[in-house]
């Protein structure tokens, strides 16, 4: 995490490649051959009007004070309710895992949105989402925090499977570190 970046209350690992072809130009750049015909074919790419994007990125966040309080009946709910928070946001969650004292997210977000709005979002309603159901609060949420109000985030690249590896099997890996700290 040697070029991990930090703003405030985030952190980024963030690197960006942005072609852009003039619209009078693609001709003369590519010859008479059209440019889809030249382009080499991407899954995972979609698209908006005017723009292709394949934007992915690793968010990791936590409740405040690290509190162990993703369990049970709370964790079944949230994996559905961060999943539809996504989509009113038009991204995709790719993979994700809740752990008890944090959340592992990869997500496809289209570049219209910044990726602080969206995560902002997801854990702001979500929050509102748990005090109503599970913390007996209808209205009046004023110092309600349950998430923490940091986040972090990593650009996802050639090493998707990788990371969604990871995600799917932060559950043991979280296991066999308490195990390590109690014989320790």
């Amino acid at each position: 995490m040697e070029d991990t970046k930090s703003l405030c209350h985030s952190s980024w690992d963030c690197k960006y490649h942005i072609v852009w072809i003039p619209k009078y130009r693609r001709k003369a750049m590519f010859g008479a051959q059209s440019l889809q015909e030249r382009r080499e074919p991407m899954e995972d790419t979609k698209s908006l009007c005017h723009s292709s994007w394949d934007c992915k990125y690793h968010i990791v966040w936590i409740p405040k004070y690290r509190r162990k309080a993703m369990f049970g009946n709370i964790r079944k709910h949230l994996i559905e309710i961060i999943r539809e928070l996504a989509m009113q946001k038009e991204s995709h969650i790719e993979a994700g895992h809740i752990a008890v004292d944090h959340v592992h997210v990869c997500i496809s977000i289209p570049p219209k949105y910044a990726v602080a709005q969206v995560v902002g979002f997801m854990k702001g309603k979500s929050a509102i989402y748990i005090a109503r159901n599970f913390g007996g609060r209808q209205r009046n949420f004023l110092g309600e925090n349950f998430w923490a109000r940091g986040y972090y985030v990593s650009t996802v690249g050639k090493d998707e499977k990788v990371i969604k590896a990871y995600i799917k099997n932060q559950e043991a890996e979280d296991q066999k570190l308490d195990q390590l700290r109690l014989f320790g």
